[in-house]
C-alpha cells in the first residue's frame, strides 16, 4: 500500500510554536515550528492489518500512546514549515509497507577459493616461522 499526499491530511493533528534558529526577531513573535501527530491506533483510514505493520516497524518511533509525532523547524515559514512535515510523514509511513528481497546464496567461485586457500597456506607458513628453531 502506497500513501498519497492527501490520503492521510484530516487525521493528522498540528500543533504550532515557536522555533529557535535563524529568522532574526521574526523567531521570537512567530509561531513556525509544525508538529503533526498521527494516532496510529484510532485511524480510520488504515486496516488493522496495516496498523499492526506500522506499529511494529515504528515502534521506536511511537510514544507511549501510539502516536506518531513528526517535528520540523527547519524553514522560517510555518507554511514550509508544514509541507516538509507531511512530506516526511508519508515517506516515513511508506517505508514501513517496503517489502525486502530474499537473498538467494550463491556458491562461491573457483578463483575466489583458490584465492582463499593460498592465503591459509602462505599465514601458515608465516606462523611456523615465528615458532622457536629446534636444533638437532
Amino acid at each position: 500500500m502506497k500513501f498519497e499526499q492527501p490520503y492521510l491530511n484530516h487525521e493528522f493533528v498540528f500543533k504550532t510554536s515557536r522555533s529557535g534558529g535563524a529568522g532574526g526577531q521574526n523567531v521570537n513573535k512567530v509561531a513556525t515550528k509544525v508538529q503533526i501527530d498521527f494516532d496510529i491506533n484510532n485511524s480510520l483510514l488504515l486496516t488493522e492489518s496495516d496498523k499492526i505493520k506500522i506499529t511494529e516497524k515504528l515502534s521506536n518511533k511511537l510514544n507511549n500512546n501510539g502516536i506518531l509525532q513528526i517535528i520540523c523547524q527547519t524553514e522560517r515559514s510555518q507554511l514550509a514549515n508544514k509541507i516538509i512535515a507531511i512530506k516526511k510523514i508519508y515517506s516515513i509511513l511508506n517505508k514501513c509497507f517496503i517489502v525486502k528481497k530474499h537473498r538467494k546464496a550463491s556458491k562461491p567461485t573457483k578463483n575466489s577459493i583458490e584465492k582463499r586457500l593460498t592465503t591459509k597456506k602462505t599465514k601458515a607458513i608465516t606462523k611456523k616461522l615465528r615458532g622457536k628453531i629446534e636444533e638437532e
